[in-house]
């Protein structure tokens, strides 16, 4: 099993801390974001890891890991960075955003989790969501699970409250052969989607976003299942994020949604 973190984008609603540096790069509690994840990999015997750089490329430089560009970084998104580090998809691969922390607990569950396409959710989120703006409603995408963890839809942005099974949380695991089917699919699906909308973003296919690669899965007839947790993972996607999550830390309260 390999392991790849998404790190080619720049981060914008973090500019503040980011603006000659991948958010990947952020310190938090003495690591930074990125080196915390190879840390968890590593402990699980995941030891090919690759990282997709992109913004501030000669940032990221770890000994022991294998680098793809997205040279379009700037105008394209996480689906397009997947697709540089194509060549590597002769294995079942976690992916792994990298503005991110997952718990090992997470990673671990993820690994024993049955699929060729599972997605980590969190059935708690409420709680996080409280603590990071205030409320639930905000900020928001959809995510409907049926009773055997297939997830049936996902990726609508501020969707009822009500129609939130579990959120998104940014770990994947792809199987060598739902790797083929992506792959498949994607080489099929780029020259139609070019320059017009593809799925529930409405974003041409390569400014897509990992939601939408699972929507159009989900649309050829692919089980994408849920892998479920309570808490285990924070994300680093605003400056007000990085403040809170720092502050929390402090006074160990950040216990309440991850162990680190």
């Amino acid at each position: 099993m390999k392991a790849i973190i998404l790190a080619a984008g720049q981060g914008t609603r973090l500019k503040k801390y980011t603006e000659n540096l991948p958010k990947g790069m952020l310190m938090f509690q003495g690591k930074t974001i990125i080196e915390r994840q190879l840390d968890i990999y590593k402990s699980l015997g995941i030891n090919e890891v690759i990282i997709i750089r992109g913004f501030a490329a000669d940032k990221i430089d770890y000994p022991g890991v294998t680098y793809y560009e997205n040279l379009n970084y700037a105008t394209t998104n996480m689906v397009e960075s997947l697709l540089m580090a194509r060549s590597e998809f002769d294995d079942d691969i976690i992916i792994s955003y990298s503005d991110i922390l997952f718990s090992k607990n997470m990673l671990q569950g993820m690994i024993h989790t049955a699929g060729d396409f599972v997605v980590a959710v969190d059935d708690n989120w409420k709680e996080y969501w409280k603590a990071r703006y205030g409320k639930v409603d905000f900020d928001t995408e959809s995510m409907s699970i049926d009773e055997s963890d297939n997830i049936r839809s996902l990726g609508e942005n501020s969707p009822c409250i009500d129609d939130i099974d579990a959120r998104y949380v940014g770990l994947l695991k792809f199987s060598k052969v739902g790797l083929q089917m992506i792959t498949n699919l994607l080489d099929r699906d780029y020259p139609i989607y070019l320059n017009k909308p593809w799925m529930l973003s409405g974003k041409h296919i390569r400014q897509a976003y990992m939601t939408d690669l699972l929507m159009a899965l989900i649309k050829e007839g692919a089980q994408v299942k849920a892998s479920h947790y309570k808490n285990g993972w924070i994300e680093f996607d605003t400056n007000e994020d990085y403040e809170r999550m720092t502050e929390l830390a402090k006074n160990a309260d950040i216990q309440r949604f991850i162990a680190l």
